[in-house]
Formats: C-alpha cells, sequence, structure tokens
C-alpha cells in the first residue's frame, strides 16, 4: 500500500480495457473501472477477463487498479456483491471502492478498501470514523476547499483522494434523490437518469417567473490545474480525473496533460515522488479544452465561484477560437489564428441565450462553409470549436508509448549458458538460455549486433539505458534469429517479475465498534440492507428510516442536497441583498416535477423539496 502521504498518485478512470490501457500509456499512476455488478455506473460494467488483463497491464508500469463496487445494496445483492469481490481479488486488483457498509460486515477478502465519494465525506469527524473503521482511502467530496481538505489531512493519517478534473454533480455526492424520484433510477444505485442537466422555471411566491427555460442546475467542469501544488501540500495525495463514461481519447488527453503538470510539480519537491514508474510519449500536444467540457470552474477549491453553471447547454462547448468577422450567404469568416479543418464541429450562443452547433462542412483558412447556413448569428459573435477533428484523429492514432529505463548485460554463467541481466529502477531478473554460436571473425562487430539487437525493445515497457556484452560473449557470432528469440523471452521474464514485485498488499478488515458522527440517522443514511443497518447499530447509530430506495412517497422529500446555491448564481445571494427574502419562497419547475427551494445560509447550502 502507498502509506506516506508524500507518494504523489495521479488516478484516471477507465470505461473499459481501451479506456484503462489510454490511461496507464498516458501517465496514470492508478485507474478506476466499475466490476462486472454494483459500480456507480451501471453501463460501465467490465467482465473479471478485462479487469485481469487491466492489472496484467497497470502493474507491468506499478499502476494500482482500484475496482468500483461503490453502489448500495439490497439483501439479496449482497452475497454476489462479496463473490464478486473475492474474484476481484484473485484478479489481484488493489482496491475496492465501496459505498454500502453492509459489505463490510460480509467475509470479504484481505483487499484494500476505499471510501466511495458516495458516502458523503465532507467532514474531519467522518473521514476519522472510516479511518478507524479501515478504509485505507477516502474519497473526498468535490465541494471542500483546500482549507478544508488540509484541516482533515492535518487530523487523519489515511490517504486522502480529491477530484481535480471532470463532471460535477450539483449535489452532494451520495445525497442526491432527484432522479429516484422521478423514474426509480437510483444514484446511488448506479442508474442517475441527470435530471439536474434538464431546463427548468424559477418561480417565486408571487408567480413572477425568474428563470426561463434554463439547465440552472447544470454545473461546469471541474479543471484544478492551477491548484494542484496547493492541494498536495493540502494533503491529497491521490488525484483524481472524472470519467468512467468517457471514451480513449478524452482519457488519454487529460491524464497526459496532468502528468505533465504533476511531474513539474515533483521536479520542483523532490519530498514528493511519484507513485508509478515510465515516461508517457505521445505524438500530440495535450489540452484539456479541447476535450468534453461544458466550460472549466476550480469550484469551492479557492472560494465559492459566482458562475460555476452553465445555464446555457449541459452539451460540450469546447474552446474559445474567434469571432465571427465577415459573413456571406453560404459561409462566414471567424477572426482567428487557429487552423479549421474540414468535419470540425463549432458552437455559438444564440441571441435566444442558448448554444447552437454546425459542422464545417469545408474550410478555406479563415472561412467556413456550413452544412447548414445558420440563420441567428452575426458580426462579433463568439465562436467555439468543441470538436477538432485534427486533434482527434492524433489521440485515436495510438502511438502513446510508456517506456521504463532498463540496463541490460550480457555474459556467459559458468554452464555455458547465456545470461542477461535486466535491470530497472525496481526490479533485477536474471534471465539464461542455452544458444548454439560460433566464433566470430569480428568481435567488435560481434559486440555491436549483440548490443543493436537487445536494443530493440519495439513496443515493449521499455527503453534500453544501456547494453553491456562481456567480452567472452563477445567473441562468439549468434544468429539475428537467436538473439531476436533470446530478446524476446529476457523481455517477458522481467515483466513478469515486475508483475510479482508489484504485487497488491493484503488487509483484513475487522469489525470495529466506535462511535457513529451522529446518534441517528434517516433516509439520507443510505440503508436499504440488514447488515448495514447493523453495521450503524454497532457503531451506536440507530436507523430512523430506511434508505430512499425503499421508499414510496417522496412527496416533501428532501431529494438534493446542494453547496451551489441558485439565489447566488443568480446574483442574489441572501446574506448580501436580504430584500430578496420577499422573493421567497421560491419553485423548481421543469418536465419532472415541481420542486420547492429552500435555502440554508447558515452552512451555505440549498435544499430541494420535492412538491
Amino acid at each position: 500500500m502507498l502509506s506516506p502521504r508524500n507518494t504523489i498518485e495521479l488516478l484516471s478512470p477507465a470505461k473499459n480495457y481501451e479506456c484503462a490501457r489510454a490511461a496507464i500509456l498516458s501517465g496514470a499512476d492508478a485507474i478506476y473501472i466499475g466490476a462486472p455488478q454494483f459500480s456507480a455506473r451501471r453501463v460501465a460494467a467490465n467482465t473479471v477477463d478485462d479487469i485481469r488483463r487491466t492489472v496484467e497491464l497497470a502493474h507491468t508500469y506499478g499502476v494500482r487498479v482500484f475496482v468500483a463496487l461503490n453502489t448500495i445494496l439490497t439483501d439479496s445483492e449482497l452475497k454476489e456483491a462479496v463473490n464478486i469481490a473475492w474474484k476481484m481479488y484473485d484478479a489481484k486488483v488493489d482496491a475496492l471502492i465501496v459505498q454500502d457498509m453492509g459489505l463490510v460486515e460480509m467475509e470479504l477478502p484481505p483487499i484494500e478498501l476505499h471510501a466511495s465519494t458516495q458516502m458523503d465525506n465532507r467532514t474531519v469527524e467522518k473521514v476519522q470514523f472510516l479511518e478507524k473503521c479501515g478504509f485505507q482511502q477516502v474519497v473526498l467530496a468535490r465541494e471542500l476547499s483546500l482549507e478544508q481538505i488540509e484541516q482533515i489531512a492535518r487530523k487523519t493519517q489515511v490517504r486522502l483522494e480529491c477530484f481535480i478534473h471532470g463532471a460535477l454533480c450539483v449535489s452532494y455526492s451520495g445525497q442526491c434523490y432527484m432522479s429516484q424520484s422521478v423514474n426509480g433510477r437510483s444514484a446511488n444505485r448506479g442508474e442517475c437518469a441527470q435530471p439536474c442537466r434538464l431546463k427548468y422555471d424559477i418561480v417565486d411566491k408571487d408567480g413572477n417567473t425568474i428563470v426561463r427555460q434554463k439547465h440552472i442546475l447544470s454545473l461546469k467542469d471541474q479543471n484544478q490545474t492551477e491548484n494542484i501544488e496547493r492541494m498536495i501540500r493540502a494533503g491529497a495525495s491521490t488525484l483524481k480525473i472524472e470519467g468512467r463514461l468517457k471514451d480513449a481519447g478524452y482519457v488519454a488527453n487529460v491524464t497526459l496533460h496532468y502528468r505533465r503538470v504533476i511531474d513539474e510539480i515533483l521536479k520542483r519537491h523532490p519530498e514528493w515522488q511519484r507513485a508509478s514508474k515510465g515516461e508517457s510519449i505521445a505524438a500530440y500536444e495535450p489540452n484539456v479544452s479541447k476535450s468534453f467540457n461544458r466550460g472549466f470552474t476550480t469550484y469551492f477549491m479557492n472560494s465559492r465561484q459566482h458562475d460555476m453553471n452553465q445555464p446555457d447547454t449541459p452539451k460540450s462547448i469546447g474552446e474559445e477560437i474567434g469571432r465571427i468577422a465577415d459573413i456571406r450567404k453560404d459561409s462566414f469568416r471567424i477572426q482567428t489564428k487557429i487552423e479549421l479543418n474540414n468535419g470540425d464541429g463549432l458552437c455559438y450562443r444564440t441571441q435566444r441565450g442558448e448554444y447552437d452547433g454546425l459542422r464545417v462542412n469545408r474550410a478555406e483558412e479563415q472561412w467556413v462553409f456550413p452544412l447548414r447556413m445558420p440563420k441567428d448569428i452575426t458580426k462579433g459573435t463568439v465562436i467555439r470549436r468543441n470538436l477538432d477533428v485534427a486533434f482527434e484523429d492524433k489521440l485515436t492514432e495510438d502511438k502513446t508509448q510508456r517506456l521504463i529505463p532498463i540496463r541490460i548485460d550480457v555474459c556467459f554463467d559458468k554452464d555455458g549458458k547465456v545470461c542477461v541481466t535486466c535491470t530497472d529502477s525496481d526490479v533485477i531478473s536474471v534471465y539464461k538460455k542455452e544458444i548454439s554460436a560460433d566464433i566470430a571473425k569480428n568481435a567488435e562487430m560481434s559486440m555491436q549486433n549483440i548490443i543493436r539487437q537487445l536494443s530493440k525493445l519495439g513496443q515493449t515497457p521499455f527503453t534500453a539505458q544501456e547494453v553491456t556484452v562481456s567480452a567472452d560473449v563477445a567473441q562468439m557470432f549468434f544468429a539475428a534469429s537467436e538473439l531476436n528469440s533470446l530478446r524476446r523471452e529476457m523481455i517477458e521474464h522481467h515483466i513478469q517479475q515486475r508483475l510479482e514485485h508489484f504485487h497488491p498488499d493484503h488487509f483484513k478488515f475487522s469489525p470495529t465498534d466506535h462511535r457513529y458522527v451522529v446518534e441517528s440517522i434517516g433516509r439520507e443514511g443510505n440503508i436499504v440492507n440488514d447488515k448495514a443497518k447493523e453495521f450503524y447499530q454497532r457503531h451506536g447509530c440507530e436507523m430512523t428510516e430506511w434508505g430512499y430506495e425503499r421508499q414510496t412517497d417522496y412527496k416533501g422529500s428532501r431529494v438534493m442536497t446542494t453547496k451551489y446555491c441558485i439565489m447566488d448564481g443568480l446574483g442574489m445571494c441572501l446574506k448580501k441583498h436580504p430584500e430578496n427574502r420577499s422573493k421567497l419562497p421560491l419553485t423548481l419547475i421543469g418536465e419532472n416535477g415541481k420542486y420547492d427551494i429552500v435555502m440554508n445560509c447558515a452552512l451555505c447550502e440549498m435544499n430541494l423539496i420535492k412538491k
């Protein structure tokens, strides 16, 4: 296990093996991937064989593999979840990410457990409780500030995992029941229908419409590029990219971006070290603005941001490239320094305050000839590119390599076998093989040929830093086919030695009985099985009500708790503008129902109550 917090780990998402491979080659120190069942992204499940393949590739580089088993479970599902946990243990994954405390009451394998962000981990007391339970890593709530992360780090020893990039749920994780209340698709069971991305009206107490048909709950995407060093200094040891539903190109681009950001920080801080090995070499320059994004925000990391939502669209808006300078009947010119490509996707904000898009049919320098000429663009309109086909082509070329420097020493052993010693910064392996050979006519040429052949490591995980050949070996001539066979076998042997070196540690999760942070817990405790109920009772906490998934009536229920505040986003903060209290109560109205908007100004939070 990576116990010291000065070991910095970049954690990337993987929808499947293809995405896992992209993340690993692009420089991830760890990846998280969905279990065959019971993952918080149900559509991103993976077979045991795919996870086993992922582990083998990952452990070659010392990359850890975390498997998400992080939904809440029914009584009838617990046994199968435990069965999956044992299969993951047999596949040699490094950790399980879990949410349901009923699982820890079961006979789990001796494997590291991580507390999912779905557990709503946002206080010192909660993290201290989880640490005492035996969790080796805790995924903190996205809403925390640098100061709050630092406060938790000072009072705990457990490794802290923090999100640094990707989509933001508007609610505290694990505390959103909007989807469940609308159509029975539970976010805590990996089935969220994302009602927060839909359009809504906001009406005040007098029936006046304050907001009309806007994606008022839809947040921008998180981007903590400028805060990474401060997050590490605050105590974050695992830096997590969101995106288990994203494709391999997204994963590769974002991972490589943060790999370079973190590497530059580590160069300046020798007291911090990287968690895995191998330099990633790509045929493109990473640029997170070119991958899916709704615009970027640092969220609450430094302070409350007043423009953290994206009310005009829940879709990707990409990067700003310029403004329209001229308009013709069938084309328009963008004042820009970037090169446009046939097939690029562009978008712009219409006069109605919504985003519209178009595809570039033909590009001639700054002139764009679309398939359909938009009617609502004017000179000065800001144009954004949300699909750069040339960049996407580079992402899919699959030329990225991750290479570990290796030293190769060749000699004869006492039995006359060729003995090859492979040495990297972690492992020394020795491979011996009996090879037929003749006396070389030119020892120098023979030695150079051996060095050349054994240096051709091609698509292996290694690059030959140095190859040395002993004098007695240099006196012999070896056929190219023999050297090629030797090279292939010595590399396979060295990879196997690395896999054995990077085996996961074993951690037996033992029952505890220390006090929970509160004495009673209701629907928001997400308890839906008897084992979870037993867990909380043993820790001095009584369950007063089953979780939402066991309820049938949601009228009057709190279906969302969020630190994002609509009033603040509209410039109507009640603390700054108490006169706006005259407009209360506010109602959120959408196709999926009506909700009371209830402000908790003391905590700077907002609740949605289903009417």
